[in-house]
Order: structure tokens, then sequence, then C-alpha cells
């Protein structure tokens, strides 16, 4: 509960101010009860003394005198949720920013050991358990405190043995409630952790949602997410067992107290040691300090939720972020990379991914990265745009360390296109300004116009408003990647990379992305190519042959087909395969 506290700081003085008004809503309704004892003991009861003009005078009085104090009331409870809701929304939003900026500065390795959907879980369930929490807090648990702080003192004025049976409630209820409890967060507990899986489970289905459809396996999947959903029943039916059977220890404890509590009450009466109107008043004040006390069960209930979710929160907080220097060096115009003997390590593999990499690129310069599946290419790119880090050896932008890099500034220079190209829900002009929200119409176009993205333009009829995706345009495999180019090529990058940018394209699509590709580099940037598909990067200045994580052979196309080692091989079965297709 620490980390709420300190939350709860930036607020305390809104929160004071709904506590304030708070007590003030209950200290008035609390009035009526005593208002009304105050009619029957002078004016109801005094028929043989008083006057009828008396009467209405006096009881007249003390009605409207009730029906202020009520007012009071109304009004303060209404300004009291109205700045409850304030702190809950202002809180809850506050933790939420806070986790998701965190968790998009936290290593990147830690996104490929988890699934998407179970840290949006985890912001989610915190924001609204906390925000339930402090609801209670100040609705129930504060409200029945000034209540019952109230009717103790009031009971003590009229009577010292109302007032004992009143204290004696407090550890009664209190030993049941906590002993209940327990056993509702060791449930509540298991209960987030199911349900952050299940959240992570349910976005990684609907995001492969092609294969899980096209392989007829959405029984299996479905089958595979009831089962969790059944777990998280079957945890949720036991809370509920403990909640009810706690609603009910405290629903019969204060039956059997408040039964007590008339008896003494009806006692005293009897023995002219209290009025009638004392009497009333006390028994209605039963009310307001009994029926409180039998929602205790759901302020319990409410804590042991959000301490389940403050404690996932509190260690997603602690999670190192991604190293950064404590005096970045600015990179400047990047003109040079380096990689010098760089080993690099998953942290579940048992054998290095890379070992050993020696090579360096400088602007105007294309180089290429092939290999089998697993030799480390895209592993390489990760290191190379700063994702990873490497566990020896040095990588290098401009002879600054990556160690003393400020990453910020470098990511801004770097273009990247992925084999899996990422187009969002929106427009063309959505897409493309996702990098660049101060491009241009004419910046647009021009990146369009590079990236040979002439057909897809042809056929936008809202040009660049136009729509992608369902209810607007299709885009097939090719204009994707032809999109991504563009992307790339509005940040006007010093490093442009394309990770296997061809490799699920048709081999006409293929031809036309590669001279797309081509066509964009510069003297002025470091163009990385990643490719399965020798064809691709025929045309590179140097190529690197990778095996097993190590640079197997350099050199240019034709340099490697003369060596007729690895590459040569590759080549051999490349086009063998393209003869047998044809």
């Amino acid at each position: 509960m620490d980390i709420l506290l300190r939350y709860l700081k930036k607020y305390w003085k809104v929160l004071g101010l709904a506590m304030f008004l708070a007590m003030v809503n209950q200290i008035f309704s609390l009035l009526d009860p005593y208002i009304f004892r105050l009619i029957l003991d002078n004016y109801v009861t005094k028929f043989e003394t008083l006057s009828r003009s008396g009467f209405f005078q006096g009881v007249g009085f003390l009605l409207l005198l009730s029906m202020g104090t009520a007012l009071v009331s109304r009004i303060a409870k209404n300004f009291q949720d109205f700045y409850v809701n304030t702190v809950t929304q202002r809180l809850g939003a506050k933790m939420y920013t806070d986790g998701l900026a965190h968790s998009l500065k936290l290593p990147y390795q830690i996104f490929e050991d988890q699934r998407s959907g179970e840290t949006l879980e985890k912001l989610q369930r915190v924001r609204q358990d906390t925000q339930s929490l402090i609801t209670n807090f100040v609705n129930i648990l504060f409200f029945s405190a000034v209540g019952f702080i109230f009717v103790i003192i009031y009971a003590f004025f009229v009577s010292w043995a109302v007032a004992a049976v009143y204290l004696a409630i407090v550890p009664i209820l209190s030993v049941a409630t906590m002993l209940l409890s327990k056993k509702i967060k060791t449930v509540q507990i298991k209960i987030v952790q199911q349900t952050t899986a299940l959240a992570g489970s349910t976005t990684e289905s609907l995001r492969n949602i092609e294969l899980v459809k096209s392989m007829g396996l959405s029984g299996a999947e479905i089958g595979r997410l009831n089962n969790t959903t059944d777990a998280i029943l079957k945890l949720e039916l036991e809370k509920v067992k403990y909640v009810r059977t706690l609603s009910f220890v405290q629903g019969t404890l204060v039956n059997l107290l408040r039964t007590i509590i008339l008896f003494v009450m009806m006692y005293l009466v009897f023995a002219r040691s209290i009025t009638l109107g004392e009497f009333f008043s006390l028994w209605i004040y039963s009310f307001f300090l009994f029926n409180p006390l039998q929602q205790l069960g759901d302020v319990v209930n409410s804590y042991r939720e959000s301490q389940a979710s403050l404690d996932n929160f509190r260690k997603l907080l602690a999670t190192p972020k991604e190293p950064q220097p404590l005096h970045p060096k600015a990179v400047g115009q990047l003109k040079r990379i380096d990689f010098n003997n760089v080993v690099f390590k998953h942290i579940s593999a048992n054998r290095p991914a890379l070992s050993g990499i020696d090579f360096h690129a400088v602007a105007g310069d294309t180089i290429a990265f092939v290999g089998p599946s697993g030799s480390g290419k895209t592993t390489l790119v990760k290191l190379l745009v700063g994702l990873y880090r490497p566990q020896s050896g040095n990588v290098s932008y401009n002879n600054i360390n990556l160690n003393d890099v400020d990453l910020e500034s470098l990511r801004e220079q770097i273009g990247f296109v992925t084999q899996d190209t990422q187009v969002f829900a929106g427009s063309i002009r959505e897409n493309l300004k996702f990098v660049n929200q101060n491009a241009t119409d004419e910046q647009l176009n021009n990146v369009l116009n590079r990236a040979a993205a002439q057909s897809l333009m042809q056929r936008a009829l809202q040009g660049l408003d136009t729509i992608i995706g369902e209810g607007g345009v299709k885009v097939s495999g090719g204009e994707k990647q032809r999109l991504s180019i563009a992307r790339a090529l509005l940040r006007d990058p010093k490093l442009l990379v394309f990770d296997e940018a061809t490799s699920s394209l048709d081999s006409l699509t293929e031809q036309q992305i590669t001279e797309t590709i081509r066509s964009v580099a510069n003297k002025e940037q470091i163009t990385v190519l990643i490719a399965h598909r020798l064809s691709t990067i025929m045309h590179a200045d140097r190529i690197y042959v990778l095996e097993k994580g190590k640079v197997a052979e350099a050199g240019k196309h034709q340099d490697l087909l003369e060596m007729k080692g690895l590459y040569y091989a590759m080549w051999r079965q490349q086009i063998g395969e393209s003869e047998n297709g044809d």
C-alpha cells in the first residue's frame, strides 16, 4: 500500500476536502434523530402541560430545522461524491500513464518474454481496483467511522450501558472480518494472476486470428481459453464463498448485537433511566451504525483486490528500465557504425546467438547480412538499432560506444522496414505521420513516390485521407512494404535497415521491392539489408555470411561465388529452386 500512499500525496488536499465533506454529510444527517428526540420529549409527550399553539410552534421549528440539516447533508454529499471521483479519476489516470511510460522504457527483451496483453491488463486492473478502494474508504469506512464516533459520544451522554454495548461491537466484528479476509486475499492473488494470463492469451489469439482460422484451430483455441476462464471462474466462486461467509457472519453478529442493544434500551426505559425520545434516537442511531458495518465486507474485499493489483504494479515499476548513460553523448549526423568482436546471448539460451562479430559501415555503404535460419541475422539487427546490448565487445556510432550514446537521438535517425509490416487502422496519412507528426503533404507524396507506391495511390480515391483495410482500400503485401518503406524514408534516416523485407512476397513483387530498395539508397545514409533470398542483396557493397552466429564469409556477390563456400551453396540451392519452380 506504500505505493498508493505515495500517489495519494499528490492529491491529499482534494482527498482531505472530500473527507471533510463526508464528515459534514454524516454529522448533519445524524442530527435528525436528535431533533426527533427533542420533538418527542419536549412536545409530543407533553400533551398535559403544553398548549396547542406551543406544540405547533415548537414542532414546526424543529421540523424546519430537520429539513435544513437534511439539505446541508445532501449538498455535502453531492460535493463529496464529486471530489472523490476527481481524486479517483486523476489517481487512476496517473498510475496508468506512469505504468505505461515505464513499460515503454523497459528493455526490449522483457517484451519478448511475456505476452503483449499482460502489461495492459495489469495497468487496467490497478486503475480499477484503486479507484474502488478509495471510493469505499471515503464513502463507507471513513463515513462509518465518523458516525460511530458521533453515536458513541451521544450514547455516553445518554447512558453508559448503551455506549459500552456499542463499543463491544468493534473487536468482535474486527476479529471475524480479519480472519475471513486473509482467505479472500490469497484467492484474489490467484485470480489476478490467471486473469492477466488470460488477457495475454486472448490478445495473442486475436493477433494471430489469420493463422487460427486458416488452420481450423478456432475450436482448439476456444477450448484453451475456456480452460483458463474455468479456472478463473472456480477461483471467483471460491472468493464469493468467503465473501458471502464474511457477510453472513457480519450480518448475524450485527443482528445479535442489535437485539442485545434493543433489550438494554427497553430495560432502561422500563427503569426510567432514559426517556422515550432518547430510546428512539438511540434505536435510529443503531441503524446508522450497523448498516455501514454490514458493508465492511465490501471494503475488505476491495482492499484485498487492490493489494494484489498494487503488488503487480509495484513489481512493474521496480523492473529496471533500459540502461541510460549518466551523461549521454549526442551522435550528431550518423556517418559510421562499428561492431568490434561483439558477443550476444539470449537470456534463456545456452550458447551465444552472435560471437566475434566484426564489421564497419560508413555513409554511402550498402551492406548485407545473409545466412541460414537461426544464424543470428535478426539478433544482429536488434543490436544494430540498440534494442539489445552485447555481453562483450563494442558497438559504436561515430566512434561513440553504444553505452554512452543518447539512444533517443540516435533512433531518430533510423528507418526500419521489417518483414512483418505494421499497418495501423486509419488513413494513409496517419500511417505515414506516425513517425513524423510535422510532415507536410508534399513530404508525404514525395516519400510515396520514392517508395514506388503509385499503384496504391491510384486506387486511393481520397488520396492521403483514404482509409486502409476494412472500410477502405485493401492493400497487398507489396503495397504494405512500400508503405513501410515510405514511412521509414519520411524520417530522412541516416541508417536505413531492411530486415527480410521481401521474404514473404512473390518473386515479381520481390523484384519490384528490391529495385525500390536500391533506388532509395544514397550517399548520405548507411543501408543495411538482412535477407534470406540472395537475389535481393546482390548489389550490396559488402555481404557478410553468418553461420551459427559467426561471420563465415565476407565480400561482394561475385567474390563470394568464386570462394565456393556457404554463400555459393546457398546461391546454387536458391537458383535450383527457382529453375525447378519455372
